[in-house]
Formats: C-alpha cells, sequence, structure tokens
C-alpha cells in the first residue's frame, strides 16, 4: 500500500503559521488604540469615569489637561497632565 505525505518546509507548521498572523492581525488592530485624542474644547456630554485629554493654555507648554467623567451629582475631576509627543493627536472637539 502506497502512503502520501504532504510536502511540508523544514520548521514551517500550519498551526505556528496562522498563529503567527493572528498575532500580527490583532497588533495592526491594537496599535491606533495606543495613541490618545486631544481635543480643543471640552465635550459637552462625557460618560461616567470617560476620560478626555483637552488642551488648556491654563496648564503650561507640553501638558494638557485630563478631564474624567463623573457620575449624576458630582463634577469631573480635572487635573493638568503630560503627554509624549508620539502619544498626541489634535483634532477638534464635535458638540
Amino acid at each position: 500500500m502506497m502512503r502520501y505525505y504532504e510536502f511540508q518546509p523544514a520548521g514551517l507548521d500550519i498551526k505556528n503559521m496562522r498563529a503567527f498572523a493572528l498575532g500580527l492581525i490583532f497588533s495592526a488592530a491594537a496599535f491606533p488604540c495606543l495613541a490618545q485624542t486631544v481635543l480643543k474644547s471640552e465635550p459637552l456630554i462625557l460618560a461616567p469615569y470617560e476620560i478626555a485629554f483637552v488642551q488648556d493654555p491654563a496648564c503650561g507648554a507640553g501638558r494638557v489637561r485630563k478631564v474624567t467623567g463623573a457620575i449624576r451629582g458630582l463634577q469631573r475631576r480635572k487635573a493638568c497632565v503630560t503627554l509624549a509627543s508620539e502619544q498626541a493627536s489634535l483634532v477638534s472637539a464635535t458638540p
């Protein structure tokens, strides 16, 4: 009886290739999530515990205001923080 063997290049396995391809796809999809968007004005509506970075001259050069949404009846938390230049992208807020 003759047996048929599939040809596979040395060191390459189909499961390893699939895992590598999935890892590459997920890392490419997750990379844009690392960037922080800096708004020109504070948003009117901000969900509880949602964070928005706002360009504010009161914070000084190289710093932005970090605004954290709060539950009803409480004030939003605001603090000046420093963001790395590669993390920030400036956009305008749409009310």
